[in-house]
């Protein structure tokens, strides 16, 4: 059912607004600016809206056509996309300006992974968690071998060790340095990805990725205990002196965090914050 305007005048507004982000936050905020009765124009710069929601989380974690059906309202109300447009490369925010917007709303989110820092990084069968979600979530699917380690603790690491599973991995194990106690994912993920047959590692930080012709064969690890808290008041994990094991692993998948990769939205432009 196609939600009613709720603006005080009961007439839509004039004034145009970009929202630059199709993903959760970009069209939560596309639809209460179409409920005011703002006329909103949503630029992402993939071929796929919903972001993280279509591109990242795995389909047996949210069915995608339920994501299609919300945007499908979005569009009932009148919201504009564009697709394949990079704001900062394609078009500039100036440009936009020119183009009668008044007002953005910047919702790239945060697609930039974190570096493992490690030797052999560089090896084939290293990746970041967000692009293997990514590529798991399209048709062209990575190949992965029979034995992942996926490093890191929060819901990204479990849903990739889930998704590795599926991909058909015979040994796939997540490995985190603190316990299973600090660790940030959820606790039904968790169960599920242990009853799925994901093994755990912890205590265990990675030192150096093996490899074998150019490519990833096996993750040595430091094994960890931990110390006193850190700024966040969880004990800190320090190495235990001369501890050490070594996975096998065709593939090593990181997901130890992400950041903005901002690429040229703001050059140029005068942003107000």
């Amino acid at each position: 059912v196609k939600p009613k305007m709720l603006n005080m005048t009961g007439k839509p507004y004039t004034n145009q607004i970009a929202v630059i982000g199709a993903g959760p936050a970009g069209l939560s905020c596309a639809y209460y600016l179409a409920l005011q009765g703002y006329p909103v124009t949503v630029f992402e710069k993939q071929k796929t809206l919903g972001g993280m929601m279509t591109m990242g989380i795995p389909s047996f974690r949210l069915e995608k056509d339920v994501v299609e059906a919300e945007i499908e309202i979005l569009k009932d109300l009148g919201v504009q996309f564009k697709t394949g447009v990079e704001v900062g490369k394609d078009v500039t925010l100036d440009q936009l300006r020119r183009d009668g917007f008044e007002a953005f709303y910047v919702a790239i989110g945060a697609w930039k992974s974190t570096p493992i820092g490690v030797p052999g990084e560089k090896l084939k069968g290293v990746m970041a968690g967000i692009d293997f979600l990514r590529r798991t979530n399209s048709s062209r699917k990575p190949s992965i071998g029979e034995n992942v380690a996926v490093i890191g603790g929060g819901n990204v690491a479990i849903d990739v060790a889930r998704s590795a599973v599926r991909l058909g991995a015979k040994s796939v194990t997540v490995v985190y340095r603190r316990t299973e106690e600090e660790m940030p994912a959820d606790e039904e993920e968790v169960a599920e990805a242990k009853a799925e047959g994901v093994k755990f590692k912890f205590l265990a930080a990675p030192v150096q990725i093996e490899g074998k012709d150019g490519k990833a064969a096996a993750l040595k690890l430091q094994l960890m205990e931990l110390g006193e808290p850190d700024a966040t008041g969880r004990r800190k994990p320090v190495p235990v002196e001369g501890e050490f094991e070594t996975l096998k692993a065709e593939t090593v998948i990181s997901a130890i965090g992400q950041s903005v990769e901002w690429g040229g939205l703001l050059e140029g432009s005068k942003v107000e914050t």
